[in-house]
């Protein structure tokens, strides 16, 4: 009955919370973190310590079917469409945030090499909605609109990627500093790891797009499409292999040798809502209020350098593509949002590493709050010094 109960009190309250705060431009992801925060047991414990406990599994899941989405990126089709410029720029924003937040923990804050690894990984991501409302909102158009789109649209995919080389490496120096050939082990597992789930995602896409003839309806299509995701994740999790990294593979391989293969994605979208609500207050109520006073010098590197290494990034490779001059001066500042896949990873770490993870994800979640609060205004900033802003 609790856990009924609570699941209700999370889908209504969710709805209207995020009208409420729509009505003063709140994007919904904040209302659902926000929300989170206020029914969880921190605060008015209205959700139910089972839910709380299970928050991992549900958030595999929808990490699961945001990766699998994301390998659609990955289209031969889709790279020849998006250009050079936003590859460079997509690479070198991720790698630079995740680079400069990696040294700033390790080298000024003189934090462990995993726990600044693992920082460092999950400020690569972006979180595309806050900054595709903006666009929407101003019905902005043109060169740097398009260009902040197409890096938006594959800049989780290189998150995904580079926290699945985190996440091994961590486990690396967490666990194993002590034993014999541990560098060999730190950068060979790495590989291994991504080899082996790029295998188990071909091979499961090969077979989706082969019995595909056989699903008929939308409905069948749906389950169809779940039930191989859900698969690949727990071969995945019983390989020790990175979920993320196999599904984003899965749909990658899907999108290049199946010619209906938007079906799969497309279908998807009927059950988002649903998933992504619960996930981003689940994510809320996983928050640890007493950890925040810990937070302040930590999270505070973790705001300033993420924004430096996003902006000095896509400057860099706006720079090195030849992009306009507007997208070389502006284009980080859209940049700047992150949500979804930040907390989902964040969420990972805190699971994987119980002695330290809660920080992590306290860290991330409290400055998912700031971003999402400033990242819309920096956003419009861009687009309205671009010239590309028609209020």
């Amino acid at each position: 009955m609790d856990i009924i109960l609570s699941f209700a009190i999370i889908l209504l309250s969710g709805v209207l919370a995020a009208k409420l705060l729509h009505k003063v431009k709140f994007p919904a992801v904040t209302a659902y973190l926000l929300l989170g925060i206020l029914l969880g047991p921190e605060a008015l414990n209205l959700i139910s310590g089972k839910i709380i406990d299970i928050s991992g599994l549900i958030s595999n899941i929808v990490l699961s079917i945001i990766a699998f989405g994301l390998g659609q990126n990955f289209s031969r089709e889709n790279f020849r469409r998006i250009g050079k410029s936003v590859l460079w720029i997509s690479i070198l924003e991720a790698s630079s945030a995740w680079i400069a937040v990696t040294l700033a923990l390790f080298l000024l804050l003189k934090k462990p090499l995993y726990l600044s690894l693992l920082f460092g990984a999950i400020a690569s991501a972006t979180a595309p909605a806050a900054t595709v409302m903006v666009i929407r909102e101003f019905k902005a158009k043109g060169t740097f609109t398009s260009t902040l789109l197409g890096i938006v649209a594959i800049d989780d995919a290189w998150c995904l990627i580079i926290f699945a080389i985190s996440l091994v490496v961590a486990k690396s120096l967490a666990t194993a500093s002590r034993e014999n050939l541990f560098l060999l082990k730190m950068f060979l597992y790495p590989i291994i790891n991504i080899g082996v789930a790029f295998l188990l995602g071909a091979s499961l896409a090969w077979i989706i797009s082969f019995f595909f003839r056989y699903i008929k309806t939308r409905e069948n299509l749906l389950i169809y499409t779940l039930g191989f995701i859900f698969l690949n994740a727990s071969i995945a999790m019983h390989l020790h292999l990175s979920i993320l990294l196999t599904n984003m593979f899965m749909g990658m391989f899907l999108a290049n040798i199946n010619k209906e293969s938007f079906r799969f994605f497309d279908i998807l979208k009927t059950v988002d809502p649903l998933l992504y609500l619960c996930f981003f207050i689940l994510s809320g109520a996983n928050l640890e209020l007493t950890l925040l006073g810990e937070i302040g010098v930590m999270g505070s590197t973790y705001f300033l350098f993420r924004l430096i290494g996003k902006l000095t990034g896509a400057s860099l490779g706006a720079y090195i593509s030849k992009a306009a001059v507007a997208v070389r001066k502006y284009i980080g500042f859209g940049l700047v949002p992150q949500a979804g896949v930040a907390l989902g990873v964040a969420l990972i770490a805190k699971v994987e590493f119980p002695s330290f993870g809660g920080i992590i994800f306290t860290t991330v979640t409290a400055t998912t709050i700031v971003y999402e609060v400033i990242g819309p205004f920096c956003t419009k900033f861009a687009l309205m010094k671009a010239g590309e802003v028609r209020e």
